[in-house]
Parts: C-alpha cells; sequence; structure tokens
C-alpha cells in the first residue's frame, strides 16, 4: 500500500459522508430539533479548500447522502433503531430532491452524488461502480458521523481492498470522546492525517 504521499491524485476521490441541510442547516431535520454541533458546522468550510486543490490535480468530489425514502403517502421508510434514536424525524426529511436531502451550499455541487440508506457509503449503493468508471483508486474520507457513516464506510473500503485516507479532523461526532476514540480504532484500518497536511500535499504536489 503507498502512503497517500505517493498517489496519484488524478486517480483519487475525495468522499463526503452527510454533509447535508438535513443535517447542518438550521433549517434542516437536525437544526429545527435543535441537534446542532459546533465541531460538525466547521465541517464545511475545512474541506473546500481539499475540494478545490485535489480538482487542479484531476481528482473527484463524491458525496455521499444519507436519505428516507418516501412511501407513497411521503411518509419515510426509516428503520425502527433510527427512529426510536431520533424520533423528531418526520415527513419530508432526508427526501431526495428537497431542501435538506441536499448537499450543503458551501460544497455544492459535487461531481457525483451517492444516495445511501444506511450508514455505509459502500452498502447498496453505485459507489463501486463509479469508482472503477471515473479510475479512481484511492479515496480521501471526511464528514459525519465519525463513528457512524465515516467508520462504517472506512471498514467496508478496507475490506474491498480500496486504499483509504481518514481527514481526522474533517470528520466529527457529536460527542468529542466518541470522535476520539473511533480515530483511534481505525488507525489499523485506514491511513489518517489533517486536513492542513494533505492539502500542503495537494499544492506541492508536482
Amino acid at each position: 500500500m503507498n502512503t497517500f504521499e505517493q498517489w496519484d491524485f488524478s486517480r483519487t476521490a475525495l468522499l463526503t459522508i452527510d454533509l447535508q441541510n438535513d443535517f447542518l442547516h438550521p433549517d434542516g431535520a437536525y437544526g429545527r430539533a435543535e441537534q446542532s454541533c459546533e465541531a460538525i458546522s466547521r465541517l464545511p468550510k475545512r474541506i473546500k479548500p481539499l475540494i478545490d486543490a485535489l480538482r487542479k490535480q484531476g481528482g473527484h468530489y463524491i458525496s455521499a447522502q444519507f436519505t428516507l425514502v418516501p412511501k407513497p403517502d411521503g411518509e419515510p421508510l426509516i428503520a425502527p433503531h433510527l427512529k426510536a434514536l431520533r424520533p423528531f424525524l418526520s415527513k419530508g426529511d432526508f427526501t431526495p430532491g428537497s431542501f435538506g436531502h441536499n448537499l450543503v451550499d458551501e460544497l455544492s455541487p459535487a461531481d457525483y452524488k451517492i444516495e445511501k440508506i444506511a450508514y455505509s457509503a459502500l452498502y447498496q449503493t453505485r459507489l463501486e461502480y463509479l469508482l472503477k468508471a471515473i479510475g479512481a483508486d484511492n479515496l480521501i474520507i471526511g464528514g459525519i458521523v465519525t463513528n457512524g457513516g465515516v467508520a462504517s464506510t472506512l471498514r467496508d473500503a478496507h475490506l474491498r481492498n480500496i486504499d483509504t485516507v481518514m481527514l481526522t479532523d474533517g470528520c466529527a461526532a457529536f460527542d468529542n470522546d466518541v470522535h476520539e476514540a473511533t480515530l483511534l480504532s481505525l488507525a489499523t484500518v485506514t491511513q489518517q492525517t489533517t486536513c492542513e497536511s494533505l492539502l500542503r500535499c495537494l499544492e506541492n504536489k508536482v
């Protein structure tokens, strides 16, 4: 496995997990329920320079977006465990094409969008096909939450022999202790670096 400093960034994609209005915007589902988190709200500003720098190297930006599939009456198909954890989720939340489902403005538009219905962006999505189609061998991963969608995607990528680097300050959780514990637990699964370190690498790459 090559270290990320040795990667061909033209064959690399930056994948963000769940950086959507329903999670981050004050008018989104979580904002209305007062489920905000400063560490999460800072992520788009931190990640945006990496997307710009990677595109200059010929790389790609993919947004994986959590989706609640609406039934014919508009009510969401929602897993019982999620409904128990987040009872405020209701009709219209995370619905494809809605304001809440959309990627936050600061990161829009992504080069490609993946709708996902579970934690991992590789579970029952077209992500593997897409990576092959665009010739991306490597993944840079950030987003939310560290111990949920980010961790699940990294572990799934590891099982598929996809080289990854985790942005340690480009992901966040609602509890920082959980965030830090997850970083430690994933150290054997993925390379890890800060957004600033990766940005320097991208800007210095010839």
